[in-house]
């Protein structure tokens, strides 16, 4: 089996140097009528008095696994992959296989694996890794060069009506003060090997990042994960078999003051997380599909991704194809790629490649970035029964919501360099809060305004590279409030995800 693309991505991640305050910065990283729209944004059931419904039965921590350790800077294997120009034809559209979906229960106790014969494999490892000394791979991957050809005839539905917004002023208010971050803490690490799910055991995650989340229904939270490996996974980075660009997992966890549990992942056969939205996996074409925010209106999920085209283009940097929505009506089990609601990258410099959605009131929020995790925050909002409907879509520009001139119109909200974002709105509060990796800061750095448009605040760093000096992400969790901030944070060299805690002051 090839070696998994993904490897790339790590390339890309490793060479983004940023000098910033002195400091070297490694950068991390379909169309039925909707549901009737949800006005506002739920508390969580807590915050309500309605109980949560209970974790999932044997989903959890073991008490007896040894307790979680960051990996070295400097991976005990080492793996180098040097690009190969090749050329193939590419089907378009491409077909896409039936979805096959199962689920498998846990154990009462926690610590038992539920597919031991799955994941309690040997690990194969060498003499030379138990004598600590660095393993180099080398090797060589296809950088393709593709012909495009008609795809196999497949259904299409027809695009939906063209809209026409108008123009509507949007003044912007004044920011509000920078926010007071206090203690900062890591609180568990929830992903992979030891971690508070097992998630190498229990679904065969073994290596992932991101963890961006979204109330998927009333107590239950949804968590997207980006490029994820499984057996043979040797950090620092994606490396490893069984390469799937996406899962997806759910949490009733209420209590994220010892991490957040996963009570269970969607998956295709026993103990495996499952792929939802499908890659080529070429590089250069579509080396894999990224999660980039989630939400929910009524009963149809929604997930906005990056199509990406390569890691391999200027160095430290990467090339989308384009930005995408894409929906599911069984609860995330399986999901569809709409085939109009996708904001393509011409040459390169298109906003909105990038983007966290946000429902709140009549509306979604649209904010977005070009690739490359340098540019320009922009925005744009649609009415919530309109999501898919890209005419649909008013712009913020220069103190005005209009669909003159789309996407690349968009004035700017928030000057980069800005990384993947996340945003929210806290009801409690009454507050815009914007999280992402700020490479000039070289830190996940926490914004506020008054309205979607700003002025936003200036950023106040949280966790910076002084002590993960791998990082990226900084996806908020829904339900944080009383002046605690929680959030997922992955690194390079673990390559997995972390619950961190900030208290604001």
């Amino acid at each position: 089996m090839e070696r998994p693309q993904v490897t790339h991505r790590v390339g890309a991640i490793a060479g983004a140097l940023v000098l910033a305050a002195g400091a070297v910065l490694i950068a991390g990283h379909a169309t039925a009528e909707p549901p009737a729209p949800v006005v506002g944004v739920a508390a969580p059931p807590s915050a309500v008095g309605v109980a949560a419904p209970p974790s999932a039965v044997g989903a959890g921590p073991c008490s007896s696994d040894p307790s979680p350790t960051h990996e070295p800077l400097v991976g005990r294997t080492q793996e180098l992959s040097i690009p190969v120009p090749a050329v193939t034809v590419v089907p378009f559209p491409v077909a896409e296989a039936p979805p096959t979906r199962t689920s498998t229960a846990l154990p009462t106790n926690p610590c038992d694996s539920p597919c031991p014969d799955l994941t309690d494999l040997p690990t194969g490892n060498s003499s030379s890794s138990d004598l600590n000394i660095p393993q180099f791979r080398l090797g060589f991957k296809p950088f393709w060069f593709g012909i495009p050809i008609p795809g196999a005839p497949q259904d299409q539905p027809p695009p939906p009506a063209p809209a026409q917004p108008a123009v509507e002023i949007a003044p912007r208010q004044p920011a509000p003060p920078t926010p007071r971050i206090g203690a900062v803490r890591e609180v568990a690490k929830l992903t992979g090997a030891n971690s508070t799910n097992r998630t190498d055991k229990r679904w065969q995650v073994n290596g992932t990042d991101l963890g961006i989340m979204w109330e998927s229904a009333p107590g239950e939270i949804a968590t997207a994960f980006g490029d994820t490996v499984g057996r043979d996974f040797h950090p620092p980075g994606g490396f490893g078999e069984d390469w799937r660009s996406n899962v997806l997992g759910f949490s009733t966890d209420t209590n994220l003051s010892d991490g957040m549990t996963l009570d269970r992942m969607v998956q295709d056969t026993r103990c495996h997380a499952t792929e939802l939205l499908s890659s080529r996996k070429l590089d250069n074409v579509e080396i894999t599909t990224i999660p980039t925010s989630g939400f929910a209106i009524g009963d149809r999920q929604y997930m906005s991704y990056m199509s990406m085209r390569t890691w391999n283009s200027v160095p430290g940097t990467n090339y989308t194809n384009y930005g995408g929505i894409a929906y599911s009506d069984d609860h995330g089990e399986t999901w569809t790629k709409d085939p109009y609601a996708k904001w393509d990258n011409i040459f390169g410099l298109t906003n909105f490649q990038v983007t966290a959605m946000v429902p709140h009131g009549d509306y979604v929020y649209m904010f977005g970035t070009p690739n490359t995790r340098l540019g320009d925050v922009g925005l744009a909002r649609v009415p919530a029964a309109e999501v898919l409907n890209k005419t649909a879509y008013q712009y913020w520009q220069n103190g005005n919501w209009t669909p003159v001139g789309g996407a690349a119109a968009a004035t700017p909200i928030v000057s980069g360099p800005a990384g993947e974002l996340s945003v929210r709105y806290d009801a409690q509060r009454e507050v815009w809060q914007m999280s992402y990796l700020d490479t000039g800061k070289a830190a996940i750095t926490l914004r506020e305004a008054k309205t979607p448009q700003g002025e936003w605040s200036q950023g106040a760093p949280m966790t910076t590279i002084a002590d993960y000096p791998f990082l990226y992400g900084g996806f908020i969790h829904p339900w944080s409030r009383d002046g605690e901030l929680y959030y997922t944070v992955s690194t390079w060299s673990d390559y997995n995800v972390y619950l961190m805690r900030a208290e604001l002051k």
